[in-house]
């Protein structure tokens, strides 16, 4: 449930087009649905904007299209986040019946479904290494799902400082800029004393022994002595994505 399809429901009924029973039947599952493993939140939309993503990693196929089949009821827009190929398949028949084209994008794991066609503003994504475009892409498709027009720069890591001469280019028409990066995490401090746009920055994983798993470079990205750069969890692209979106719709 959105804020348009609720306009539309009041509207409907303001104009004797829906009784006033018909109306109580859409709106009784506005707060959640509750299917017992899940509460399903159809009222997201209408607090932040965007319907209720499905962390798939860890769940069962079934719950994952059972609350799919519900969002899809109700916003008909749906975002998937660590998802493998055997799911996609099973999530494009659902879509199909709902008349709706999922596209499943392998590298990162993300199912969509049903994203704003009309992008504004520019989050721009820029990445340190190739190794890390699957953390990159997956914040690059979340904030072009909610409706922000996206650029990306990959493979412009610390070790060929010369190549940051693209990303110049391209940062003065951002409104802001997502920098992701593993080994010792450099970039976003790079990045961040290059430019006046708020920067979004996001460890991820890629690195050797001692990078632990993305710790260091979650240790170097929260002590950067460049000032106000947020800096997200280790390997969170959604939430990168998101909060990109919107820091660029605010002028909306």
């Amino acid at each position: 449930m959105d804020t348009e399809r609720l306009k539309g429901i009041l509207q409907a009924v303001k104009a004797g087009r829906m009784t006033i029973k018909g109306a109580l039947e859409q709106l009784k599952v506005l707060p959640y649905e509750d299917i017992g493993f899940a509460k399903v939140d159809h009222h997201r939309t209408l607090r932040h904007g965007m319907p209720e993503v499905i962390y798939a990693e860890a769940k069962e196929a079934r719950e994952v299209i059972a609350i799919a089949d519900l969002i899809l009821n109700r916003s008909r827009r749906l975002f998937i986040t660590r998802a493998n190929e055997g799911l996609y398949r099973e999530i494009e028949a659902l879509c199909r019946r709902h008349g709706l084209r999922a596209e499943f994008f392998s590298r990162s794991g993300v199912i969509m479904a049903g994203g704003k066609a009309r992008k504004e503003g520019r989050v721009l994504v820029v990445c340190a290494g190739t190794s890390d475009i699957p953390v990159a892409e997956e914040a690059s498709l979340s904030a072009s799902f909610l409706g922000s027009r996206v650029e990306e720069v990959y493979d412009v890591g610390v070790a060929g400082l010369h190549r940051i001469a693209e990303v110049q280019q391209r940062m003065a028409r951002a409104r802001v800029i997502i920098v992701v990066a593993g080994m010792e995490g450099a970039l976003p401090s790079v990045i961040g004393g290059m430019t006046d746009r708020p920067v979004i920055a996001v460890p991820t994983s890629v690195g050797y022994g001692t990078g632990l798993g993305g710790i260091a470079p979650l240790l170097a990205m929260l002590n950067s002595c460049v000032p106000g750069i947020a800096v997200m969890n280790i390997d969170n692209g959604f939430g990168a994505g998101v909060l990109a979106h919107k820091i660029n719709v605010l002028k909306r």
